[in-house]
């Protein structure tokens, strides 16, 4: 008995979900910090976070981040506090 033509489909599309499952699991374990640099005239530049002028970028940009963070609005709701407690 051949089987149903929704099962052939189902099957079809479990295997490539775990094809796409694998090569994420793949990729995740190959996966390595890195900090890229872009230059004016288009020319970009990689350096693995464990180099020495990687680990300068990284602190670098988490002191920009926090600099950027310091200046973010209030969140939902703090204005209406502050009105009701003026």
């Amino acid at each position: 008995m051949p089987p149903k033509p929704h099962r052939v489909l189902l099957d079809r599309v479990s295997g490539y979900a775990d094809e796409a499952a694998a090569y994420m699991r793949r990729r995740r374990i190959q996966r390595k910090p890195f900090a890229r640099l872009y230059y004016a005239g288009g020319r970009a530049a990689e350096f693995p976070a464990d180099s020495s002028a990687g680990g300068e970028l990284f602190v670098a940009a988490a002191a920009v981040i926090e600099l950027a963070g310091k200046g973010r609005r209030p969140e939902r709701g703090a204005r209406e506090r502050d009105r009701r407690s003026s």
